[in-house]
């Protein structure tokens, strides 16, 4: 049989080197990650044999077996599940399917994962864990269904290179050996792997089995002991959502969510509940307490998983949970759905939408019970899910005021480590005040400085602050309670009626300033107008109300996206002195050079006050420097 030598992706070779060389201190999660990979290859073995009678066996029933040799020095994790290819066993063992490898690789560096390997599971590579405690590993399998006997061997030392070749293997299902290092040899021991499945597979539905050493009294002589060797159920495979909540501890119910989600940590809430009526299901899910490193990319696995009658149908499904909530793991089992149902059929089946739309109500109002009642740990939750939560305002429109209410924002008139709601915003609105004003930003402490709050401060007007980068697409159309949410950096904003006089009156004296300064920045600006929002400052760039966000827009720019480019508005403050000056120099010479130097000045600095770069920055350099030149001249 011919031997195939084949070289790692690139980075799967960086992440074996990672495991291979790193001194992990939980080493024996190795044996969780196998584990569940056993169970998933069963449970997909399980739900094919509903339609497909060939992959049953009534001899062999569903189970995972380990194996030990101390002789050989050998650990060997069996199962009877789906099996693998040949082509199978090179996309799974050869490389990995992941979005974000860069931002993994960065991650699988980070101190958090390097004192907390349970994370490697939470990117779907737990089977390289096995590395950690073995320098060769070997993996034996054949795909169910197959009726003769051909199977596959990949076997790798870790070294950059695996081989592949065909082998006869009399069952289906997979066989992983691992030989230990001389250092890892505990895990030979029965106890040791007791430990590590009570502790981690406690709750996998199929039986974890191994040979006990026992010793019993002879046939004929009965003072004789003679040693036999007995199959043993190491794990209490009990479905803990089908029993009591009475019955299960604190514990228990954490462990379970460990096993699901591949976490460190203890959840930050646990809902488990019964619904009985039109559909009946039972629901056990976990609010987590820290954010997995990839939720935010595209590919994420999202979704609970969905049982029918204790069969495991599909270990994410997404039409059970809203992508906002895409941060909840949990179970959820009908006693309605048929076992044959397909994922096609779920997308548009009653029941599950009704399971959703459960799931989504009891999701909201833990959350709002926590908001409530243990704020501490809802604003733990919240630094580490608001953004994600966020998204809800723009695509449930069902439930956007009950999940504004969830939401939480630094405004203008908080403490550094303080918080507003929306409620808490309406109820203290200044008496006339109709809109619920927002800035965006990067930075608390930027955003306090910015010449756009000027009228806002001196009205008394809280605003509130927006640091997302997705913020104001999702709060840009959103009302509560029939007030409308307005950007103070968008729209003609006038905050005192009794001042139009004033402002009619200054366009009439600055108004031919206001179209040299058009007609010279025409390129760039779509209108050059009078202020109602500074105070202090000399000009801002304000946007048309609809238009994109800055900030928005920078984004975008960054991620490689092609960003139609808009004209803005230039707003004037007409009470700023330099305008009493420009008017001064108009007077004199309306063609005078200068002039144009300041309004070219004035759109660089209102560039920076927005954040972006001056448009030609040697230019705008020069200019400054020429003006404190003047200045000094004037001066000395």
């Amino acid at each position: 049989m011919t031997v195939k030598k084949m070289d790692f992706k690139t980075e799967t070779k960086q992440i074996l080197d990672l495991v291979v060389h790193s001194l992990y201190s939980h080493k024996e999660i190795f044996l969780r990650e196998l584990i569940s990979n056993a169970s998933d290859a069963i449970d997909k073995a399980h739900f094919q044999s509903l339609t497909d009678k060939e992959i049953l066996d009534d001899k062999n029933p569903w189970k995972i077996k380990i194996e030990v040799d101390k002789d050989a020095g050998t650990l060997t994790i069996r199962d009877n599940g789906i099996g693998m290819t040949k082509e199978d066993a090179i996309r799974e063992l050869g490389t990995i399917a992941h979005s974000g490898t860069k931002e993994f690789l960065a991650a699988m560096q980070s101190k958090e994962v390097k004192e907390n390997p349970e994370l490697i599971g939470q990117f779907g590579v737990g089977f390289y864990s096995s590395f950690m405690v073995a320098d060769k590993v070997t993996v034996i399998s054949r795909k169910a269904g197959t009726k003769d006997k051909k199977g596959i061997k990949w076997e790798s030392t870790a070294d950059g290179s695996f081989t592949i070749e065909d082998v006869d293997k009399e069952e289906k299902g997979t066989e992983i050996t691992l030989h230990l290092k001389d250092e890892e040899k505990k895990y030979l021991e029965e106890w040791e792997i007791r430990s590590v499945v009570k502790k981690y597979s406690d709750f996998i539905e199929h039986p974890i089995v191994m040979d006990i050493e026992r010793e019993e009294e002879g046939k004929i002589d009965k003072s004789q002991k003679v040693k036999v060797k007995e199959e043993e159920t190491l794990n209490a495979r009990k479905a803990i959502w089908l029993k009591n909540k009475s019955d299960i501890t604190e514990a228990e119910y954490n462990e379970f969510y460990k096993h699901l989600s591949h976490d460190y940590t203890d959840p930050a809430k646990v809902v488990h509940y019964k619904a009985e009526g039109a559909s009946e299901f039972t629901a056990l899910f976990y609010i987590p307490a820290i954010r997995p490193m990839d939720i935010l990319y595209k590919e994420y696995k999202m979704g609970l998983t969905l049982y029918a009658k204790r069969v495991k149908i599909i270990e994410h499904c997404e039409a059970l949970i809203q992508p906002y909530l895409r941060f909840v793991k949990g179970v959820v089992d009908s006693s309605d759905l048929p076992l044959n149902v397909s994922r096609e059929m779920l997308q548009n089946n009653r029941q599950v939408e009704t399971m959703k739309n459960s799931i989504t109500t009891k999701v909201l109002g833990t959350l709002n019970d926590m908001k409530k009642n243990d704020y501490d740990k809802y604003l733990k939750f919240y630094h580490e899910f608001g953004r994600i939560l966020k998204e809800g305002i723009h695509f449930d429109f069902s439930k956007r005021e009950q999940i504004g209410e969830l939401l939480l924002f630094p405004s203008t008139k908080t403490d550094k480590e303080s918080f507003r709601t929306i409620e808490d915003y309406v109820g203290d609105m200044k008496e006339g005040q109709e809109d619920i004003y927002y800035i965006t930003g990067t930075s608390r402490d930027e955003v306090l400085k910015s010449p756009y709050l000027e009228a806002f401060n001196e009205k008394g007007y809280e605003v509130l602050i927006l640091l997302d980068d997705i913020d104001d697409i999702v709060m840009g159309q959103f009302e509560y309670k029939g007030k409308k949410f307005k950007s103070v950096i968008k729209g003609d904003i006038t905050l005192d009626e009794t001042k139009k006089d004033e402002k009619e009156k200054a366009q009439k004296k600055y108004g031919k300033i206001l179209k040299l300064i058009q007609d010279h920045l025409e390129e760039d600006l779509k209108e050059v107008r009078l202020s109602g929002r500074l105070k202090d400052s000399a000009c801002c760039l304000v946007a048309d109300e609809g238009e994109m966000d800055p900030q928005m827009e920078k984004l975008l720019k960054s991620m490689g996206q092609d960003v139609p480019t808009r004209k803005r508005i230039l707003e004037i403050n007409p009470a700023h002195p330099l305008f009493e000056a420009m008017s001064g120099i108009f007077e004199k010479d309306k063609k005078s050079e200068v002039l144009k130097e300041y309004a070219t000045l004035l759109y660089d600095q209102a560039l920076l006050l927005e954040g972006s770069k001056p448009k030609d920055t040697v230019s705008f350099a020069k200019a400054i420097a020429k003006l404190m030149v003047d200045n000094a001249g004037q001066n000395s």
